[in-house]
């Protein structure tokens, strides 16, 4: 966040919400206490971390400036401490469904990978009150709140391949990729299949999320304008999108600049919250 604030950004951090129950009383032993428990749990923590978030995001939204919200975590980690059906029930309890808050609530996650896969030697629960899992829980529940995620457009996930000073500025790369800021991050390679591939086909460990995507490319922002000095077009772009998985659709802009300097596109991304919105900028 530091990074974030000291080049202009208003910076806002939505605590963890199950840490906020336990650090208030809720002894772990709750969990199992009764049947039914995990799901209370997890319906009070969904409740805290939506109106959390939502509450965070209007006092930014009323400065009126450039501004990043923080999660620790998101809606979709509960779903890997109860059965899913269960948690689905829970969603749409609330009049969404899970590609709402899979899609349509986070412009980007970031996973950093437990320090138990990979760095061993650095991991403990002597730091984390709430963290009670051995080595290989750890490793277990990493993998499945990797897996809940996947089908987000911009799930980027950090390993420990690198120390943690590395790890960390691999981070703050991809978080000024995000706002707009100049940045080395790598970039995404998309590829061109010549058929179709068939899904049966897939190894049983590898998750995936099938969808379709409409893009439209605004005509006032790719226009024939051309620069009078460099004989190029105009140097900055947009689009929307519309990414559909089943009946739901989450909705999203795009604007793309050309960094004449550094000879970089610059993205920045935006989630579009209704389909009217969608429609009006199309």
């Amino acid at each position: 966040s530091r990074y974030l604030i000291e080049r202009g950004f208003e910076v806002m951090t939505c605590p963890e919400s199950f840490g906020m129950v336990v650090t208030n009383g809720m002894d772990l032993s709750y969990i199992g206490a009764i049947p039914g428990m995990p799901n209370v749990i997890q319906d009070t923590v969904m409740s805290l971390q939506i109106t959390h978030e939502d509450g965070f995001e209007a006092i930014l939204k009323a400065r009126g400036k450039p501004s990043v919200l923080i999660c620790d975590r998101g809606v979709m980690d509960g779903s890997v401490y109860m059965d899913y059906s269960d948690f689905e029930r829970l969603v749409q309890k609330r009049g969404l469904e899970v590609c709402d808050v899979r899609e349509g609530r986070y412009n980007c996650v970031f996973h950093m990978v437990s320090a138990a896969e990979g760095a061993e030697q650095h991991y403990t629960t002597l730091n984390n009150e709430v963290r009670s899992e051995t080595p290989e829980e750890a490793r277990e529940v990493d993998s499945k709140t990797i897996a809940v995620w996947v089908g987000h457009p911009n799930l980027s996930i950090f390993d420990n391949s690198t120390d943690f000073e590395t790890k960390v500025s691999r981070i703050v790369n991809a978080a000024a990729n995000l706002v707009g800021l100049p940045t080395n991050a790598k970039r995404f390679t998309k590829y061109l299949l010549l058929c179709e591939p068939k899904l049966e086909d897939f190894p049983a460990e590898v998750d995936y999320r099938v969808f379709e995507v409409e893009k439209v490319y605004l005509l006032n922002s790719i226009d024939a304008k051309m620069d009078s000095n460099e004989n190029k077009p105009n140097k900055e772009y947009s689009f929307v999108r519309k990414r559909s998985q089943g009946q739901s659709s989450i909705y999203g802009q795009t604007t793309v600049t050309y960094d004449s300097s550094t000879r970089e596109e610059i993205e920045v991304k935006r989630i579009i919250a209704t389909r009217q919105e969608y429609n009006t900028i199309c």
